[in-house]
């Protein structure tokens, strides 16, 4: 199954772009499910058909999903009180009821999460269309599986799990309370549901579609958010540039905004253009004359870290494309066996494969666009040869 996560600068119209990207799949023939994560039917209103926890079908070929965080919250806390039941009674802890529970703030992200899990497991369908938040809080959250995954391994490590026979005695001789084994289990489920997003966020067909108005706080935004995915290891599919005024456009104001955004729009060389329908769309018809762009099936994702060997001076170097990094807003350290990189924004740590662990930072260097960091072989870490 391919994912194509759409997402852009908040009120871009991201979502019915969502929608006429997957009913333009789906007449194509393609099985496509379009999954939202809105609190309002937005998408609903833009395919002309009613969403919600259950997926519906919304034409030939389509399915639409908006799960409900709300109940997926209330399970999973009343799941965690069942599961924690003894500790709280000790605590003398009132439980909550579900009818009073609401979701926390993130519970629709998390949410939208694991319903990205469910659906390709599932493997029902041939494209996975997902309506992410704008581009600030997707980027966020695609960042979410990897950091509680990190988070997880050093508050628990695994080498820690193994020794679950044994808590009992470690509890008796060090004098302290051993964690429960429903903790080691809660810990090993959430890190597969976490592992199964992150496969496939790293998927090579898994690609991103950025949406936004051609403009300058636009292009601000389009140039963030391709510096975050490319952290992130995903690439920009395609770039559509939203909302485009016809070459008509009366009076001296729509002029003007006329101007602004064939200005944008001969900055961003690659954006497809989505034409202003001067009315929001709504229904099958208002998504056809968008003309969306279709998927396309040649695109994939870059890989990170890119790695090769300099044979001129036997070093190793790890390449990153950062298109729209600055040099002034990078940084990179070396923390034991993690790299953590920062750019503008971002940032992410990520473990070094073993080879590199064994290696020393000879330097880094941007340079069109591309992040390039050189490791030099420790002589005391690396093997010997005769």
């Amino acid at each position: 199954m391919r994912t194509l996560l759409i997402t852009g600068p908040g009120g871009s119209g991201r979502t019915t772009v969502a929608a006429a990207t997957a009913l333009g799949a789906a007449r194509e023939g393609v099985k496509t499910l379009v999954l939202s994560a809105d609190r309002t039917d937005t998408l609903g209103a833009a395919l002309g058909v009613a969403t919600g926890a259950v997926p519906v079908e919304a034409g030939p070929h389509l399915t639409a999903w908006r799960p409900d965080a709300t109940a997926g919250f209330r399970d999973d806390l009343t799941a965690f009180q069942d599961r924690a039941s003894t500790v709280l009674d000790l605590l003398g802890a009132s439980r909550l009821d579900p009818e009073e529970v609401t979701p926390l703030p993130g519970a629709e992200e998390l949410t939208l999460l694991r319903a990205l899990r469910d659906a390709a497991l599932a493997e029902a369908h041939d494209l996975l269309v997902v309506d992410l938040p704008s581009a600030p809080q997707a980027l966020a959250l695609l960042a979410l599986p990897e950091e509680l995954r990190r988070y997880l391994r050093r508050l628990l490590p695994p080498e820690r799990q193994a020794a679950r026979a044994l808590r009992p005695v470690l509890g008796r001789l060090a004098g302290v309370p051993m964690p429960a084994e429903w903790l080691y289990e809660t810990t090993a489920r959430w890190d597969m549901d976490l592992a199964a997003v992150e496969a496939v966020l790293a998927d090579r067909r898994t690609a991103v579609r950025l949406v936004a108005e051609p403009g300058p706080a636009g292009a601000d935004a389009v140039r963030d958010a391709r510096l975050g995915l490319a952290l992130r290891g995903l690439s920009v599919e395609s770039l559509l540039a939203n909302r485009v005024l016809p070459e008509e456009s009366g009076g001296d104001w729509l002029a003007g905004l006329h101007t602004q955004q064939q200005k944008t729009l001969g900055e961003w060389a690659d954006a497809r253009t989505v034409a202003h329908l001067g009315r929001d769309p709504r229904g099958a018809d208002d998504l056809t004359a968008l003309a969306v762009p279709g998927v396309n099936p040649a695109a994939s994702p870059v890989e990170w870290p890119v790695e090769d060997r300099i044979a001129a001076d036997g070093v190793l170097a790890w390449r990153l494309p950062l298109p729209g990094a600055i040099r002034d807003e990078l940084d990179l350290v070396r923390r034991g066996d993690e790299l953590v990189v920062t750019a503008g924004p971002f940032r992410r740590i990520v473990p070094l494969p073993s080879v590199l662990r064994r290696c020393s930072v000879a330097g880094a260097a941007l340079r069109d666009g591309e992040l390039r960091v050189r490791f030099a072989p420790d002589p005391a870490l690396w093997p010997r040869t005769r």
